[in-house]
C-alpha cells in the first residue's frame, strides 16, 4: 500500500495494480447492488450471447479503479468526486485486470484529475477520467 499527499503527487505520474474479476467478485457484486443479468450470472445462458460466456459487470472495474484511488493512489483520505467511463470491451469471469491511474492534472484546492484505464492484457477496456480531492496529509 501507497499513500501520497496533494503536494507530493505530480503530473504524469502513473500506478497499476492487478485485480482478479473472479466469479466470487462477480457474484458478490450481483448480491450488493441486485444486478443479476443473466449474462455474468448463468454460464448456459452467456455461452448463447456474442461472448460465448459470462463477463464480469463493466462497473466493477470501475470498483477496481476505486479500490486504488482510496487504498494506494493518492490513498488513504482520497475523495472521489466524479468518474466518466467508456466501456470498450466485454471481461469474461475470471480475467486479471490491470488498472492504471496516470495524473492528468493538479487543480486548486487539492484537487486532481485522473485519466483511468482498465486493461485486459493489453486490450483496452475501460477508459476514464476521474476527479478527486488528494489528501494534504499523510494519513
Amino acid at each position: 500500500m501507497t499513500n501520497y499527499t496533494y503536494d507530493e503527487l505530480n503530473e504524469g505520474d502513473v500506478h497499476t495494480f492487478e485485480f482478479t474479476a473472479s466469479r466470487e467478485s462477480v457474484d458478490l457484486f450481483a448480491k450488493a447492488t441486485g444486478d443479476s443479468n443473466p449474462v455474468h450470472m448463468d454460464e448456459e445462458f452467456a455461452k448463447t450471447t456474442p461472448f460465448g460466456g459470462c463477463i464480469a459487470h463493466g462497473v466493477l472495474s470501475i470498483g477496481y479503479i476505486s479500490a486504488v484511488l482510496g487504498r494506494d493512489f493518492p490513498g488513504n483520505g482520497t475523495i472521489y468526486l466524479s468518474q466518466t467511463a467508456k466501456f470498450l470491451a466485454p471481461v469474461p469471469v475470471g480475467s486479471t485486470l490491470k488498472v492504471s491511474v496516470q495524473v492528468a492534472e493538479k487543480l486548486p484546492k487539492g484537487t486532481v484529475k485522473l485519466n483511468t484505464s482498465v486493461f485486459l492484457g493489453e486490450t483496452l477496456v475501460v477508459s476514464g477520467e476521474a476527479l478527486v480531492k488528494a489528501p494534504r496529509v499523510k494519513i
